[in-house]
């Protein structure tokens, strides 16, 4: 419920606070005063496209507050989510609109993207004016209307069918994706197999290229590495008969045996000798390891070296297909399994998906046949319930239908269309409100609906701009009579210009015009008693002075008692 608004700078409105409250609040005012201003302060608090035209001339911006008290857990849910407080069960929501178009919400007290306010406003109000008619003939619209008077009973379904029909289609998406890749998930494959075999035919071995190249290096070289070590060899060990011959293991032990000869004369030769016969001890470890490396070469021939640059050109080719390296294509090779692998189950996916999609179909037809018979039940209440209201809204022979018609494919909000009829005089055949419903039937039929509407799923707020358009006399008057009965749950606001519907008001605001000064500003203020009778005197004959005028106003004020 919106306890108070405050505008500024709002079209013709410089600054006005208007104390609204519960119950119903009637709007009036002269024309061009800008009652309409209102609503649309009120559609900007509700996150309503902003309009830089709508800026007062002269302003920099124009400015709408509002305090509304909300009680609602999933409304403090929001709140919480963008930062704002509710402090007393007040919700504070104001909106900016710049003279440049530019916008600005704020929610709790809490900066908020102004989107925020549209996702409050669908808990908190319901705004009809003449747009809402016009919606009120699209099917859509007419739909949503009968699930929400059907509640629970038709909102469970709703909901689960929904979830289910979301499934379903995911699923269908899928399988056909699936289905429609076969045959390129067949070429692919049978490439996959054939890299997998070329790979596995030459089974690289991870860092093998490094050793090869090592390998046909030596392989290359094996004569000069031959005799670089046989000649290292003889030098440290000689094999000659030759007396005269010195190798460097005769020399040194030699040395050796010259230093034990007179060791014992000074210690000092000692470490000389323990070195040296550790020199001859790696000479002859030397010599044995020169003697072992010779005799591996000679085992070394021509076909190990054909053979290893066969290898590495098999693996270079490898390279060139698959990867930098051999660590790169057994890499490749892997991935390459993993993925023929999906593909080969590529099959048992689609069975898979296919049983499941079986599943969610059956149960989305099942959820769709149940909430036929929910929606069809509802028809028929609402349609009794609605032809009722009518007959109190001087439509004394109308009768409302509701039409559920099934369709052959379901669709997001199930498998009916809802189509809301009409028939305004006896023997005449109902047709769709689209067709054959005039302005002020229109209008009657809106508020009869959510007269019915609020009896299961009220609303906190409902805001009318001129329902009442098209209507007078006797009708005008079941109209008020409807709007404060609407008022007993809710909080009902209305900008009206006509007397009968706002003598029903608990609340009665003016929108005052001030033209004074060579333009307009407008301001507003509550009439109560002698104020409250001449504005509906001027409301029913445009002098609020007017003795006629102020009887029959005192008339109308007296039904409301």
């Amino acid at each position: 419920m919106i306890e108070e608004l405050r505008i500024r700078d709002l079209g013709v409105i410089v600054d006005t606070t208007l104390a609204l409250g519960p119950g119903f609040t009637a709007i009036t005012g002269e024309t061009g005063a800008g009652k309409t201003m209102v609503v649309s302060a009120l559609g900007l608090l509700m996150g309503a496209r902003a309009d830089a035209g709508a800026v007062r001339s002269g302003a920099g911006q124009a400015r709408v507050s509002g305090i509304v008290r909300a009680s609602d857990p999933e409304v403090a849910e929001i709140v919480d989510e963008l930062g704002g407080d509710i402090e007393d069960g007040e919700l504070v929501m104001s909106r900016t609109v710049s003279a440049e178009g530019r916008s600005r919400a704020s929610v709790g007290g809490a900066s908020a993207p102004v989107g925020s306010l549209s996702r409050l406003a669908d808990r908190l109000f319901a705004v009809h004016g003449q747009s809402e008619q016009l919606r009120l003939r699209s099917l859509s619209a007419q739909r949503d209307t009968l699930d929400r008077f059907g509640g629970e009973a038709i909102g469970a379904i709703l909901s689960e069918y929904r979830t289910t029909h979301r499934r379903r289609q995911e699923l269908t998406a899928e399988v056909d994706e699936l289905r429609g890749a076969l045959e390129s998930r067949v070429a692919e494959a049978a490439q996959l197999r054939t890299e997998l075999d070329e790979i596995a035919a030459v089974d690289p071995q991870a860092g093998e290229e490094v050793e090869l190249a090592e390998r046909i290096e030596l392989l290359s070289n094996v004569e000069a590495l031959r005799a670089a070590s046989s000649a290292a060899h003889e030098a440290l060990a000689t094999e000659s008969d030759d007396p005269l011959s010195r190798d460097a293991g005769s020399l040194v032990d030699a040395a050796v045996r010259e230093i034990e000869r007179v060791t014992g004369f000074d210690k000092r030769l000692d470490a000389v000798l323990e070195t040296l016969r550790g020199v001859s001890f790696q000479i002859a470890d030397a010599a044995t390891e020169l003697a072992a490396y010779a005799g591996d070469l000679d085992q070394e021939g021509p076909g190990e070296l054909a053979r290893a640059n066969d290898r590495l050109a098999a693996l270079t080719t490898l390279f060139r297909l698959y990867g930098a390296d051999s660590a790169a294509v057994i890499a490749h090779a892997a991935e390459s399994a993993q993925r023929l692998a999906d593909l080969d189950g590529d099959d048992d996916r689609i069975e898979e998906l296919s049983e499941a999609l079986e599943v969610a179909t059956a149960r989305e037809t099942e959820l769709a046949e149940q909430l036929s018979r929910a929606r069809a039940q509802a028809a028929e209440q609402l349609s009794e319930l609605v032809s009722v209201e009518l007959r109190q809204l001087a439509l004394p022979d109308a009768r409302f239908v509701v039409e559920v018609t099934r369709l052959e494919t379901l669709g997001g909000s199930g498998g009916d269309e809802i189509q809301f009829l009409l028939a305004p005089h006896p023997g005449a055949d109902p047709r769709p409100l689209a067709k054959s419903a005039s302005g002020g039937e229109l209008s009657r039929v809106m508020l009869a609906l959510e007269v019915v509407v609020a009896g299961v799923d009220p609303v906190p707020t409902f805001v009318f701009d001129e329902v009442d358009a098209g209507v007078g006399g006797a009708a005008a008057i079941e109209i008020g009579r409807r709007l404060a009965r609407l008022a007993r749950t809710s909080q009902v606001i209305v900008v009206t210009h006509l007397a009968q519907v706002a003598a029903f008001a608990n609340n009665h605001v003016q929108v005052v015009k001030d033209s004074a000064g060579g333009f307009t500003e407008s301001s507003s203020r509550r009439l109560e008693g002698d104020e409250r009778l001449g504005e509906m005197a001027r409301l029913l004959s445009g002098l609020s002075d007017s003795s006629s005028a102020l009887e029959h106003a005192a008339e109308l004020l007296a039904l409301r008692d």
